[in-house]
């Protein structure tokens, strides 16, 4: 359970706020003292700041909050949105701001966002090659000589103020990688942000990157900072790189080149100084041939390469990964008394190809833990997926969480009631996966596997439609070839 602490001198604001963060432990404060108290004796993951305390600016405030501890999330609360306090606050690295009254939702989602930040600059990412599974830490596993080769590059590179351009599949560990850089690097102690570039309309991805100003465009009622500014001194992690429209590469290119830019809107440059790591799974060579991407973006990306191997291509790290997540999720299900993969079931993960490599690995063995009734995993429990081979899947099943069923309200009742027996602790995030792989591939289905046209009717762009279609392991040829055989 995750730490708030909520400091306004409005009761109300703090009642409201514990009411919507109930499962959070909320810690409230209603003067600077107070605040700085709290945040010593509970160490917050997240602290909602009122701009205006008595006799307090709270920039005062949030400057010592930066000299306890300069990773933590703050959220300022403001009772206008052109206020130049939380202007100055972001530029010096506040998390985002909140305007009175608060929208209630809002507060909610920012929180969680402020929280998962917070989780990915605090949680180690140990590289290791051992068995032995750290509850509180990320690690990347391994002992190929690949991922040996990758730990090495890490080692070599952390300590560098260059760029490092992570290539890989999705699902390889990307993320992970940028992470143990940081880590290791000396800008530890200043921001880690990322963003997946893929995730957002390139005019927002714009914004969301470089900032804007008031009436830059219809919806842009305020000023509003960047990442990159709020980052300065830190780490950018720019993830799927390869999705990002001309004009933003082009300002991201000025960026690297000379550490300036101006905000969406606006005519004052900005200097900057960050360091930006990026990722992709696309073939950025082929991008620049064909126009899509630019050339000189490219070679300064580049500055340092590290490419991760599939998991198709890492020897015998498939069993040390099983091992891993089966360590790692027993007891996150409530299944300690699962021993193990019987022979049969490890023969089936074996031959399998693993297309969405080890994110999909470890969604099958998270299914394969929820489906289990004895003290070994056997084939019946794997995925449909992996016991039919090549991701042919079973398009009856609950947890494939099937396109195709005839009744998709009553697969998601069985599905929520089977994880409730099970003693899950992680179902939202898991019927989520469930709702979303039968959303996109009912989609797909009407779109006969046209992932442009799916893209526009989900509203989303299409590499974050290329990357769910990849998480989620839906096979596009098996869509055309289910609403063939129903026409």
């Amino acid at each position: 359970m995750a730490s708030v602490l909520v400091v306004d001198d409005d009761r109300t604001i703090l009642h409201q706020v514990r009411k919507s963060l109930a499962d959070h432990q909320v810690h409230t404060a209603n003067n600077s003292a107070a605040a700085l108290s709290s945040i010593r004796e509970h160490q917050p993951d997240c602290v909602l700041l009122d701009i205006m305390l008595p006799g307090t600016s709270g920039l005062e405030i949030f400057r010592e909050i930066r000299a306890i501890d300069s990773k933590l999330p703050v959220i300022f609360i403001t009772a206008g949105s052109s206020s130049e306090t939380v202007i100055e606050a972001m530029q010096l690295g506040a998390y985002d701001y909140l305007v009175k009254p608060l929208d209630l939702p809002a507060v909610v989602q920012l929180v969680e966002k402020a929280l998962e930040t917070r989780r990915l600059m605090n949680t180690p990412v140990a590289i290791g090659k051992g068995d032995a599974v750290a509850q509180d830490s990320d690690l990347l596993v391994g002992r190929s000589d690949k991922m040996v080769a990758v730990y090495g590059q890490i080692g070599r590179v952390a300590a560098q103020n260059v760029t490092v351009l992570i290539r890989g599949e999705s699902g390889t560990g990307k993320e992970l990688v940028a992470r143990a850089i940081y880590q290791h690097s000396p800008r530890v102690n200043e921001n880690f942000m990322a963003v997946n570039c893929a995730a957002l309309p390139d005019a927002l991805l714009e914004s969301e990157l470089f900032g804007h100003e008031k009436g830059a465009f219809t919806s842009a009622d305020s000023r509003r900072i960047g990442k990159f500014e709020q980052c300065d001194g830190g780490t950018i992690f720019l993830d799927e790189v390869g999705d990002m429209a001309p004009l933003v590469q082009s300002k991201v290119l000025r960026l690297l080149q000379e550490q300036k830019f101006e905000r969406v809107g606006g005519n004052q440059t900005l200097q900057t100084d960050v360091r930006i790591i990026a990722a992709t799974n696309r073939n950025l060579e082929e991008m620049v041939e064909d126009g899509s991407f630019r050339e000189d973006l490219f070679y300064r990306l580049n500055g340092f390469t590290i490419h991760l191997p599939p998991l198709s291509e890492r020897g015998g790290d498939l069993e040390v990964l099983i091992k891993y997540f089966l360590t790692r999720l027993t007891p996150e299900l409530g299944k300690d008394h699962i021993e193990g993969i019987s022979p049969e079931a490890g023969d089936l993960l074996k031959n399998y190809s693993w297309p969405g490599n080890v994110r999909e690995l470890q969604s099958v063995i998270r299914q394969s833990l929820l489906n289990a009734t004895g003290t070994v995993i056997v084939p019946d429990f794997l995925p449909p997926k992996v016991r039919e081979g090549q991701g042919k899947a079973d398009a009856a099943s609950p947890t494939n969480a099937s396109t195709h069923s005839a009744n998709p309200e009553s697969d998601l009742q069985r599905f929520v009631d089977q994880n409730l027996s099970s003693n899950t602790q992680n179902l939202h995030e898991q019927t989520i996966d469930f709702v979303e792989r039968y959303l996109l591939g009912r989609v797909l289905e009407f779109t006969s596997g046209n992932q442009s046209q799916a893209s526009r009717i989900l509203g989303i762009t299409r590499g974050s439609l290329r990357n769910k279609i990849r998480s989620l392991g839906i096979s596009i040829e098996q869509v055309i070839n289910v609403e063939d055989e129903t026409d």
